[in-house]
């Protein structure tokens, strides 16, 4: 193997306005992480058996020129300078190990992008790792990011939302495993030989998301006739200012997941759930930065109206008709906000056109909040199995279950001998099917949701500032 040295001396730090993308070595990067992930398996080895598979001194050749690239990039980004040596070190030892299974460990303790959050610094990030939404497999992944972390932000981390180990992030350039729906970088999906103590931090691409948002819900208001508030127009038509929105959300949303009344770990690790719990979950996270976000817009925050409609839209218009139907528990969240609000009267689906009264609708999005916030501080009074049967008549109080489902016709219907664990093979993939609203959408959506594959702020460039088909002008 080539010996390569990653070198803590440095040149001055590139500004903001350089991109590490533009150097050259990080097409050579790429273009050689490319050409080993159709080699390696599911589990991220490289099985040189199989069928057209390289030889191993053609794929230690190929790793060698992934190291040469990250020695010529690395004193682009001295702030990662650790993180780089561990990087080369672990690639090393995977070629050595004739490329069994990869163990990234000590390179992602080494890696430490919380730690030194600035607005505008880059990170180049290499592992074998399984992107969530994307690519399943533990394929090795190269990408280059950059961090969203305004002063605003920073300054409503530290005062209010206290999250250490967020990173609100954006795509400069990526391997194949990111060019798919995944908008997240997170340290448990890595190919490790053991998780480690804590993870330290956790990266959502607010790029992707709020470019993804504007595309969907630019089509949505034009299918449903929805006539839109001037300021959420003009937030629509602009990726910057959508992603400020998303950043926030995404911090509020994160820390909440540990925050609040809960009767159970919040990350429901190791733990096997009906899916409509993952789903109140999420929804309850979505909904507690929802109501912070009324609180900013009340304070005069610029950004406090912009992340309620954010949420309010991605969660209606897209969460519902995206992925497949097979236990889907965002789709479930969103069809549950969605018909909340119908059923308080904030929505009217009337003569084909949809109307959303603005004025309430912060409020009851707010009590849906409120009734979830219910459910879990009731839910450490109760047995597990109670408080399974609490979510799921909260859930169909609003969604009509299956016709065929055994959990709506109550627990005489189930073998009750069972641990709970074993009563969630009850469930349905699809427990609550989409409502006849949803069905239609769906057919409408579908074109734009998956033009939204692998989508940047870069890809939307040439919306900004535009006005959203059938929205008010």
């Amino acid at each position: 193997m080539t010996e390569i040295l990653v070198q803590d001396a440095a040149p001055a730090p590139i500004s903001p306005a350089d991109r590490v993308v533009e150097h050259p070595a990080w097409t050579r990067l790429k273009n050689a992480v490319e050409e080993i992930r159709p080699w390696q398996s599911k589990d991220g080895s490289i099985d040189f058996d199989a069928e057209d598979a390289p030889a191993r001194v053609d794929a230690e050749a190929v790793v060698d020129r992934v190291i040469d690239a990250i020695g010529e990039l690395s004193p682009l980004l001295p702030h990662d300078a650790e993180y780089h040596r561990a990087l080369v070190a672990d690639l090393r030892k995977w070629a050595d190990d004739a490329f069994g299974i990869p163990d990234f460990l000590d390179a992602l303790l080494a890696f430490q992008p919380a730690r030194g959050r600035a607005d505008g610094l880059q990170h180049l990030v290499v592992f074998p790792m399984y992107t969530q939404n994307g690519n399943p497999d533990r394929n090795l992944e190269a990408v280059v990011l950059r961090m969203v972390w305004p002063e605003w932000l920073a300054d409503l981390e530290r005062t209010r939302y206290d999250n250490p180990l967020f990173c609100g992030i954006t795509f400069e350039d990526f391997t194949a495993g990111y060019d798919t729906n995944s908008a997240v970088l997170f340290p448990e999906t890595i190919a490790v030989r053991e998780a480690p103590e804590r993870f330290t931090w956790g990266g959502i691409f607010c790029d992707r998301e709020a470019a993804r948002f504007r595309a969907v819900t630019s089509e949505a208001v034009q299918v449903l006739g929805l006539e839109l508030p001037e300021d959420i127009q003009e937030m629509i038509g602009d990726q910057e200012r959508c992603q400020q929105a998303f950043v926030l959300w995404d911090m509020v949303h994160d820390r909440t997941h540990s925050h609040g009344d809960l009767p159970f770990d919040p990350f429901m690790i190791k733990q096997r759930q009906p899916f409509w719990m993952y789903g109140l979950e999420e929804l309850r996270c979505d909904l507690t930065a929802f109501k912070e976000a009324v609180k900013l817009d009340a304070e005069g925050h610029s950004h406090g109206r912009d992340v309620q409609y954010a949420v309010l839209f991605d969660r209606m218009f897209r969460f519902p008709v995206t992925g497949e139907r097979v236990r889907n528990y965002d789709g479930l969240g969103g069809q549950l906000l969605f018909s909340y609000l119908h059923k308080h009267d904030v929505l009217r689906w009337t003569d084909n056109t949809l109307k959303i009264d603005w004025e309430r609708a912060p409020q009851v999005t707010n009590q849906l909040c409120a009734e979830i916030e219910k459910l879990y501080r009731d839910g450490i009074d109760r047995p597990k199995l109670v408080h399974w049967f609490a979510a799921y008549d909260l859930v169909s109080t609003y969604l009509a279950p299956h016709p065929g489902s055994r959990w709506a016709k109550g627990p005489d219907a189930l073998d009750l001998s069972q641990p709970p664990r074993k009563l969630v093979d009850d469930v349905l993939p699809d427990e609550f099917p989409l409502s006849m609203f949803f069905e239609a959408l769906s057919k409408k959506l579908k074109t734009v949701i998956a033009s939204t594959k692998g989508i940047t702020a870069a890809g939307t460039a040439a919306a900004d500032g535009a006005t959203p088909s059938g929205a008010a002008a």
